[in-house]
């Protein structure tokens, strides 16, 4: 079992001695942590700030009654099943925050659960200004009315669950498993929509904010699976062939119900994003996903990304300006060669 991070210890050092089931002051100093890449991540997600209220709707306002019927059904329960997600893993941050004994993991725990909380409330943001308000609260009642929604999001609730109700190591690992599962895999075909939707000049506004949230998520995969591979440097022992399978396993699984969810919603209804093409993207990320947490990839080939056009989107620089120059920014600074774009 997990021992919880108690709020004070005089006796013990400021420098964890476990990421897990360690001894700590519990006082914070970033200049003595025991993880080295906890600091370059903090000043990463710090950079990284944003709010909804910096997005300019003004045009999506303007557009949302021109999409197609298909559209606006993909738009809002797109939407929906993303406020769920992010709901729930806001809780989860918490959850596991309890539970990790080094003072400067848990920072970024922490600031992480408040993107999430950004991240809901942007969805909010997006819907309060194209639909009145009953259709907004029809939205946040998908996930209990959609079967197929309710299927994909109990896949993952129950995962967290399993360690809500018994912290063991094993539960915390399976349950970072699930969490690498929502944050990078099963937001991407609802990102695909909407980068599609920017692609053909649509909801540029919702499109920008979706992509602060992809920027964010990226870097919540990252951090998790670095508490991932820390857990088992601490715990070599957990390290089996039985967490191998399950892993592979487990993402095969969460594959198929992106596709199948990706097939209800998308189709090949959407000009210009090819439901084959969204498979393969699901299955690319699947294999991209696993080998990060260091295991084979369960998808035999799908080493590159089929939505070519996409990397734009996922990787454009918006510390320097939002979609199509709509509103200059300068949190972060990045390197211009690192924005997708050379590679074209």
């Amino acid at each position: 079992m997990l021992e919880k991070r108690k709020i004070v210890d005089a006796d013990a050092p400021n420098r964890s001695t476990g990421i897990i089931n360690g001894s700590s002051s519990n006082i914070l100093n970033w200049d003595d942590v025991a993880f080295p890449w906890a600091y370059p991540r903090y000043k990463k997600m710090l950079g990284n700030f944003w709010t909804p209220f910096e997005i300019n709707m003004a045009q999506d306002i303007k557009q949302y009654p021109s999409l197609t019927d298909e559209e606006k059904e993909a738009f809002l329960k797109i939407i929906g099943l993303l406020a769920l997600l992010d709901s729930i893993q806001t809780d989860y941050a918490g959850k596991v925050a309890d539970y990790v004994t080094d003072s400067s993991i848990n920072a970024l725990m922490i600031i992480l659960a408040q993107q999430e909380v950004i991240h809901n409330h942007s969805y909010s943001y997006v819907l309060s200004s194209i639909v009145p308000k009953q259709k907004q609260d029809e939205v946040f009642e998908y996930w209990r009315n959609e079967s197929i929604l309710r299927k994909r999001n109990e896949f993952v609730t129950n995962g967290y669950q399993a360690f809500a109700e018994e912290p063991t190591v094993e539960n915390l690992l399976k349950s970072i498993v699930y969490d690498v599962i929502l944050e990078g895999l099963f937001f991407y075909s609802g990102f695909a929509f909407f980068y599609n939707l920017a692609r053909n000049q649509k909801m540029v506004g919702t499109s920008t904010m979706i992509n602060y949230i992809n920027r964010d998520e990226q870097i919540h995969v990252d951090l998790f699976v670095q508490i991932f591979k820390e857990v088992l440097k601490q715990y070599p022992e957990y390290d089996t062939k039985e967490l191998a399978t399950f892993v592979q396993e487990t993402f095969i699984q969460a594959a198929e119900l992106e596709i199948e969810w990706g097939r209800f919603i998308i189709g090949n209804k959407m000009d210009g994003l090819n439901m084959q093409d969204v498979e393969d993207y699901i299955k690319f990320y699947t294999n991209v996903r696993c080998n990060q947490l260091g295991y084979e990839r369960p998808f035999e080939g799908y080493r590159t990304n089929p939505l070519k056009w996409i990397k734009a989107y996922e990787e454009v620089d918006l510390g320097k300006s939002d979609f199509f120059e709509q509103k200059s920014r300068q949190y972060t600074k990045v390197n211009h060669a690192d924005n997708g774009f050379d590679d074209l």
